[in-house]
């Protein structure tokens, strides 16, 4: 955690190497045909990017909160969307600081099914009609992916052996995977062979379980909230945006 908390010494060393990392994906991206770049920054506070040091062909959505979040600016009609530096869904065995927006929840799921941030973000990108092309970060999130996602390109930057132990690639090796992934699946994108948006089947219910119960005592505050039992808190949305709303809400009104 030292490297993403921007209070930690480790924290200024670590943003540069992310801002690398998504300058790789956004040098594959117009390599690979794209015409125009976006980029969300969806970490904590969303102020980690530095933007003096961001491909210039870019635009930066920083700060927040945002009505989006993490794929902030996929409504104003974006193809296709990328996610880089993801981490599994909480619980996930072997794999890096594992977690579903914060430390604080243990399970989220829709209709039934167990989704991290990947499945979360990749269902407004499929409201929007905007398939997820690429994932990069750890074995574990990259499979996530493709088992939720179907044939999306992926980057596997480390391998982990834990939740804080990781064998890395040198950062230029891990940007070099991430660029020629991004470039292939902006082509495969262009030539029709991308994998489909993420539409789960609505109506949509959204199910979370936190660490803590009170938490869940917080949360079923909200009006159309519905507990269940202990930690769990349930809530039925019309569609994916109404279900991403809903569950930043439930986070929102859980926090102590």
């Amino acid at each position: 955690w030292d490297q993403v908390d921007y209070k930690q010494s480790d924290y200024a060393r670590f943003r540069k190497i992310m801002t690398a990392e998504v300058n790789a994906a956004i040098r594959g991206a117009f390599d690979g045909g794209a015409e125009q770049v976006i980029v969300a920054d969806g970490h904590g506070r969303g102020r980690n990017i530095l933007i003096e040091e961001l491909d210039q062909r870019a635009r930066l959505n920083s700060s927040g909160p945002s009505p989006l979040s993490m794929v902030q600016g996929v409504d104003q009609g974006v193809d296709a969307a990328m996610f880089v530096g993801y981490h599994a869904r909480a619980g996930t065995n072997d794999a890096i600081l594992d977690h579903t927006w914060t430390g604080a929840v243990v399970d989220v799921r829709l209709n039934g099914q167990p989704i991290g941030e990947t499945g979360l973000n990749a269902a407004v990108c499929g409201h929007f009609d905007a398939p997820v092309l690429l994932v990069t970060g750890d074995q574990s999130v990259c499979a996530e992916a493709a088992d939720l996602l179907g044939p999306v390109e992926t980057a596997i930057v480390k391998r982990a052996a834990g939740r804080m132990a990781a064998e890395c690639l040198p950062p230029a090796e891990a940007q070099e995977r991430i660029y020629r992934a991004a470039r292939r699946a902006v082509e495969r994108y262009l030539a029709g062979e991308a994998p489909a948006p993420f539409r789960p089947d609505p109506p949509l219910t959204l199910t979370v379980e936190w660490a803590q119960s009170q938490m869940a005592d917080r949360a079923a505050i909200m009006p159309g909230a519905r507990r269940l039992e202990g930690r769990r808190v349930e809530f039925t949305a019309a569609d994916a945006l109404e279900a991403y709303r809903a569950f930043r809400s439930l986070m929102a009104l859980a926090r102590d």
